[in-house]
């Protein structure tokens, strides 16, 4: 394939807090400022350099394949970090109240919306001390709402849009609690954006069409 045909890479930027960081409940400005500069912002600028690499890879003829699959893997690791990192202060900043629309989709899904509280809690806390993610998704094949369990950037359940999304790895809470997961937890839903979870639920749970 001539190198002509390939596409321009995409630059990566690093999208701001939609929030004041100042004003989080239990969720300190230091860590969330860190959190987002140097763990968010990291993965950000990685990406980008990863991509430079695999536009240069792919035009070299003599690129070996098991080398250039390193280079799409680091790829594959450092979107999904961008993208979770992306929903999960997406979806910080709030009153940590949900609104009704979003109970009621979540007692329908789980039987009563303190059942998906219990099990979301549960993971977090069970992730604690080392690293992962949990996340309420939507299964465009099932059409379910359900918390995944995620060990890290590249390992998510297929077809599934994230509708909240909670960061499980210590740099996102240790500053704070050190080894106390538990107590970050109870502090994460305190700032819950149930608006932005209620949009991407509308986004994404709407009925099929005819």
């Amino acid at each position: 394939m001539s190198t002509s045909t390939l596409a321009p890479v995409s630059t990566p930027t690093l999208k701001p807090l939609p929030f004041d960081p100042s004003k989080l409940k239990g969720l300190s400005e230091r860590l969330i400022r860190s959190h987002w500069e140097n763990n968010y912002g990291g993965s950000v600028k990685a990406l980008a350099v990863t991509k430079k690499h695999l536009a240069e890879a792919l035009a070299a003829p003599d690129m070996p394949p098991y080398l250039y699959n390193e280079l799409k893997r680091e790829h594959l690791l450092r979107t999904g970090s961008v993208v979770l990192h992306e929903y999960y202060f997406d979806n910080l900043g709030g009153s940590g109240q949900a609104d009704a629309g979003s109970r009621k989709a979540l007692a329908e899904a789980f039987g009563s919306f303190d059942a998906w509280e219990t099990e979301f809690r549960r993971m977090g806390t069970g992730l604690g001390g080392g690293s992962g993610w949990v996340v309420l998704g939507f299964n465009t094949h099932t059409r379910q709402l359900e918390n995944y369990w995620m060990a890290d950037h590249a390992h998510g359940p297929a077809a599934t849009l994230p509708i909240l999304v909670m960061d499980m790895y210590e740099h996102s809470y240790q500053m704070d609690y050190g080894a106390a997961a538990a107590k970050y937890v109870d502090a994460f839903f305190q700032n819950i954006q149930w608006e932005t979870v209620a949009q991407r639920l509308e986004a994404c749970c709407r009925p099929p069409a005819a």
